[in-house]
Order: C-alpha cells, then structure tokens, then sequence
C-alpha cells in the first residue's frame, strides 16, 4: 500500500435543504468513530459552509467549497471568491466537477484559471477530472483526462501539485448507480499518474493523491480502496447518509 494518506471527501452538491439538517448531517460525523488515518473533507452548499464549519467537533474533519470564481472582487453577481472562501476559514475547494463542466460551460481552461487563483489564494484544490459514456465507449477516456489536466499543468508550478487532489469521475457513473469497475478505475488512476510523470515528474506522479468518484457506497468502497493507484474518494449522494461512515472506513 502507498504512504499517500487516504482522503474522503464528501461533495453534498445542492443539499441538504436547511442548515438544521447539514448540522444532523455533521453530528453523525462528530459522533463516528473514524479511521484515524484518513482525510475527510465534507463539502456543505456555500450558504452553510461557515455554520456546519462550527458544527464541526471532530478535529479529523475539514471542510471544503464547491467551486470558486477566478477573480478575487469585483462585479461578478452570484460567484464567491477563493480569498473570501480562505478568509472564512474553509481549506479546500472542489473544482472542475463534471456538473459545473456540463451544466454550467465551465471549460479546462476556467478550471485552469479557478485552481491557479484558489492555490493562490491558500486553498487546497479537489480537481476533478472524467469522461463521458461516449468518450468511454470511443476509446478516449485517457485523452480526454490529459487534456483537462494539461490545462491546469499549464497554470501551476510542480510544487502547486502537493496542494492538489486529482478527483478522477467518469460523467456516466455520477449519480446513476453505474460504477467503474475496479480494474476500470485503477487503469485510469495509472494513466494519470503516467500523464502527471511527464508533463510535471516522476516524483509528483507518485506522490499525488488520485481520488475516485462515480456512484460510491459502502458496497463497492472496499474492493475500490484496495486499488493500488486509488487514494480515496469524492462522493455524492452516499454522504448525506450513515454509509458515508463505511466508506471513510474502507480501509479499516
């Protein structure tokens, strides 16, 4: 098993639908006993982040936004900056998501630039990468992953990468029951890892936290975890439920 320490996160997307619930959410964390030696970063809607932030009493439990706009100020209605995320106390931001990608024309080259100001900034960055059913079945899976991360390469320096969690989510399997088989998911997670140790290096290909995403539950996490090249997860609809504890728990 690698030294890279494995990380959970928890992406709540457009739930729950009151701040009471998100702190019924957090008190089943609080209350959890959690492998020690994974990362977990819950990702509440960014109404209440600041409220489940101070709900939090598990110290094992950080918190992360779901997006970030790339300018710091200004008259941009609607977006929320990394300096304003930072300054709230919140460490992380999730980036990239095939939901902002698709429903929102959110293009490599913004993901590029929202990382670029987000690490500026002092944030840690959950980037997400994936193909769709189409780019799946055309064979283009790996290309298409390296051009999203080619983007983000272009706008970072190798020691950018430390901050950096590559979530990879094949569109076809968020949120619809389809899962990438293990060997699937692992043979991605080493492409990237070969795409990664020659556009930046051999060090940060082996020491970069690859996560994956796509329909995880507590029935699939394990055989999921012991995936060579798979550091974690970024889940969806498992984490506004008790599951979510199994899955933090994967490799227990």
């Amino acid at each position: 098993m690698s030294t890279r320490q494995f990380f959970v996160g928890g992406n709540w997307k457009l739930n729950p639908t009151s701040v009471g619930k998100a702190k019924e959410l957090v008190e089943v964390l609080n209350k959890a006993e959690l492998d020690p030696n994974t990362e977990v970063v819950i990702s509440p809607p960014s109404l209440y982040l600041i409220p489940v932030r101070d709900a939090v009493t598990n110290k094992q439990i950080t918190i992360s936004a779901q997006n970030a706009y790339y300018k710091e100020s200004g008259a941009f209605t609607g977006e929320i900056s990394s300096s304003q995320i930072k300054e709230a106390g919140i460490p992380y931001v999730i980036l990239g998501h095939s939901e902002r990608r698709t429903i929102f024309h959110e293009t490599n080259e913004v993901v590029a630039l929202k990382t670029r100001a987000a690490l500026d900034a002092g944030l840690k960055v959950i980037l997400c990468i994936g193909e769709t059913l189409v780019q799946r079945e055309g064979g283009e899976t790996a290309k298409v992953c390296e051009e999203q991360l080619s983007a983000v390469v272009k706008q970072t320096k190798p020691e950018d990468w430390s901050n950096i969690v590559i979530a990879y989510e094949p569109v076809w399997a968020i949120g619809t029951g389809k899962v990438a088989t293990t060997a699937q998911a692992q043979e991605t997670h080493v492409d990237v890892r070969a795409y990664l140790s020659t556009a930046v290096s051999t060090t940060i290909a082996s020491e970069a936290r690859v996560i994956y995403g796509g329909s995880v539950n507590a029935a699939n996490a394990k055989d999921l975890a012991a995936q060579q090249d798979i550091d974690g997860f970024l889940v969806g609809g498992a984490s506004l439920k008790p599951e979510f504890v199994d899955i933090i728990n994967a490799r227990k």
